[in-house]
């Protein structure tokens, strides 16, 4: 019964990734607090951040998932001034969509050994690309605030993904891999679909 109810859970939270796909790039300005706290809402970014915090509890060693969305914070602020900056690389939308893979992927390996510095690694180089797709969207004056925005809501998200895969393992105990694989899945597929609307 518990198994049937993960597996409609995951149904309901594809379904609803995938709905929602469409919205991962709505517009909003970029030059104040309350933009840059608004952001992070878009569904590619959302995805990955909470995906972090999952992550983070389900293949770090107990007592280090801050290390996670400690790591990715960091990768974002500095490559947000980078690309405040000037810098970008091609294709950086769709690196940003496919990151919410990479981000699924790992979720559904959560539990096969990882080494931690792989991990963190992979961690870096997605928030790189966000932190890129964050800083370019900056105008002249302004950044500051819409930083400060962007990097408190980041930061919200990633407590909230803690939270949740701290749930996922109370609650299921040793069926917590299941649902770590079903998230993962739901998490892969709404990137595929975010990568596809870019590609079209």
């Amino acid at each position: 019964m518990q198994s049937k109810n993960i597996r409609r859970a995951t149904a309901a939270m594809l379904l609803a990734g995938l709905a929602g796909a469409a919205q991962a790039h709505t517009g909003h300005g970029t030059h104040s607090l309350m933009e840059g706290l608004v952001h992070p809402f878009g569904l590619d970014h959302l995805l990955a951040m909470v995906a972090v915090g999952v992550w983070s509890v389900s293949a770090l060693p107990k007592g280090k998932a801050w290390q996670g969305p400690a790591t990715f914070l960091l990768a974002l602020v500095a490559s947000a001034a980078l690309g405040a900056a000037g810098v970008s690389l091609p294709f950086l939308e769709q690196g940003v969509a496919l990151s919410v893979v990479l981000f699924g992927a790992m979720l559904v390996l959560a539990r096969q050994p990882m080494p931690a510095a792989v991990g963190l690694g992979l961690v870096a180089a997605a928030a790189a690309l966000h932190g890129l797709a964050h800083g370019a969207e900056t105008p002249a004056s302004g950044f500051a605030g819409y930083a400060a925005g962007f990097l408190l809501t980041t930061a919200a998200l990633h407590i909230g993904g803690v939270f949740a895969g701290l749930g996922i393992r109370r609650a299921l105990n040793e069926r917590s891999g299941w649902a770590l694989g079903g998230l993962g899945a739901v998490l892969g597929a709404s990137g595929l679909v975010l990568f596809g609307q870019l590609a079209a």
